[in-house]
């Protein structure tokens, strides 16, 4: 290792460092004594061993106020967990990537009303599939090509393979974490101009390959690589150093691993950087490793309004406008139905989802605050009224994930004492 290298390192480390030097607790209306409880709770989950290990990072009046490793980072290994473990954050790269399409949309590159299509010719004129009596699958022309717009928010069509066991489904090339070991992205696009849409655009919300075509759409605008574009105009100006589409070699040993079997259903968990394959592209649907710290750093950008001086990043009305609901009363909402049933009341903005009041929803919160997660066990909110964020860090694949987002809510609100 070079010295150039060597200080990289050591400036790489001062950071997190520094990062991990929290605020007392009382000093931004948290009380410490309950933020004791909060230790007890997730101790309590590793000790029965429905989870690893986990990183949580609780932010408020911009100023970090815990942020505490708990369990093993490698649970076979009893490899502690520290606060600068990297897990794999799948679906929590589509809010970054949702931020980089909208500083395209900053600059005037796109708009939100454009079709998909003016901006990635190869996918025009997608049509509609349904499936007829016995099974066949037939397709449509769309009442409408899906707009930028509806990428953000999920209502393009697209879906994933998994979603569903339709023909219609079927067609699909898996999801974000496999369709790059399986396709070039000249492959990828021509595969999805094929796929039928699930639904004419505009009409539902539905999870699938939405995020990774922005990813594209950012790849076709920058001329570079997702990855390059996403470090260059928003990791470096945020002083963001651990987050990539690469688990490196030397990393290794900070990289949070699952239990060789899930506590639920005794199958060997999957996560998308130990498989062993080549990506052919980068997935803006949930590509990344990523520290606590790093998306921390993210998070705060959202609940302060995009950045100021060499760190603005988007402008504040543009915040305003990613963390607003965008599910109108015609937009059939399945968040709740299709992805996570404590998420009852929540609509969804442009990449997170929204919440619209401050009942309905099983898990506590603020009507205003929104979130996205990970389907290998991260997850983040911002709660604008409480001036608050908090990012969850775990590798636990699995319906098991689902248990931590309630449960980190409620011992972080149940926190705070003003």
């Amino acid at each position: 290792m070079n010295a150039g290298n060597n200080e990289m390192d050591k400036a790489s480390q001062a950071a997190r460092s520094k990062s991990e030097v929290c605020v007392k607790a009382e000093q931004v209306g948290f009380s410490s004594r309950r933020l004791d409880v909060l230790r007890k709770a997730i101790q309590r989950e590793v000790e029965e061993a429905r989870i690893p290990g986990c990183v949580i990072a609780i932010s408020r009046q911009g100023q970090t106020l815990f942020h505490e490793a708990f369990g093993y980072s490698d649970p076979v290994a009893k490899t502690k967990m520290t606060t600068d473990t990297l897990f794999s954050i799948a679906s929590m790269t589509k809010p970054v990537v949702s931020l980089a399409t909208l500083q395209l949309f900053e600059q005037g590159r796109l708009l939100l009303g454009d079709d998909v299509s003016d901006h990635l010719s190869e996918l025009s004129d997608l049509r509609v599939g349904e499936v007829a009596r016995h099974g066949t699958l037939i397709t449509r022309p769309a009442t409408r090509q899906p707009t930028v717009q509806d990428l953000l928010r999920h209502t393009s069509g697209l879906t994933y393979q998994n979603r569903g066991t339709t023909a219609v489904y079927q067609r699909y090339p898996g999801s974000s974490a496999s369709a790059p070991n399986l396709l070039t992205t000249d492959e990828m696009l021509a595969t999805l101009a094929e796929c039928p849409l699930i639904f004419d655009p505009g009409t539902k919300w539905e999870y699938g390959f939405s995020t990774d075509v922005l990813g594209f759409i950012v790849e076709r605008h920058s001329g570079q690589q997702l990855g390059d574009y996403l470090a260059e105009n928003i990791f470096s100006p945020l002083g963001i150093s651990d987050t990539s589409f690469e688990l490196n070699q030397d990393d290794l040993g900070r990289y949070a691993k699952t239990f060789e079997k899930d506590p639920l259903t005794g199958s060997k968990p999957v996560v998308l950087h130990t498989d062993g394959q080549t990506k052919h592209w980068q997935a803006g649907g949930a590509g990344l490793v990523s520290t606590s710290s790093d998306y921390m750093a993210f998070a705060q950008l959202l609940l302060q309004g995009g950045g100021d001086g060499e760190a603005h990043v988007l402008g504040r009305k543009t915040i305003e406008l990613m963390t607003s609901d965008h599910l109108g009363p015609e937009i059939d909402n399945r968040i709740a139905d299709t992805m996570d049933p404590a998420c009852d009341g929540y609509g969804f903005g442009l990449g997170v989802a929204v919440r619209r009041a401050d009942g309905l929803a099983a898990s506590a919160g603020t009507a205003g605050d929104f979130y996205w997660s990970g389907v290998y066990g991260t997850y983040f909110w911002v709660d604008p009224i409480e001036e608050l964020a908090v990012v969850f860090m775990a590798a636990c694949p699995g319906l098991m994930r689902l248990r931590y987002r309630q449960l980190t809510r409620a011992l972080v609100y149940q926190a705070i004492n003003d």
